[in-house]
């Protein structure tokens, strides 16, 4: 689901849900696809999950996140509003 809140100063979060057991990654870039943080990168069983991100150190801005786990990938737009 979308992160909460957005806009967000300074930690937003994110709420998930896996299906199956498998490799989860949860990876921000910034407006020009760089990397940023990866927040989430390890095996999780099913269920519902949620990761905070405090952005305290970065700058105000458009940033992107991607989830991804075994056939499924799906990227979000956040801001950053300081």
């Amino acid at each position: 689901s979308q992160n909460y809140p957005n806009p967000f100063n300074p930690t937003t979060h994110f709420g998930f849900r896996i299906a199956d057991f498998g490799l989860v990654r949860l990876t921000v870039y910034d407006a020009l696809g760089k990397e940023v943080t990866i927040l989430v990168d390890q095996q999780l069983q099913p269920g519902t999950y949620e990761v905070s991100w405090d952005a305290s150190g970065y700058s105000s801005g458009v940033y992107f996140y991607r989830l991804e786990t075994k056939g499924f990938s799906e990227v979000k737009k956040m801001l950053l509003v300081k």
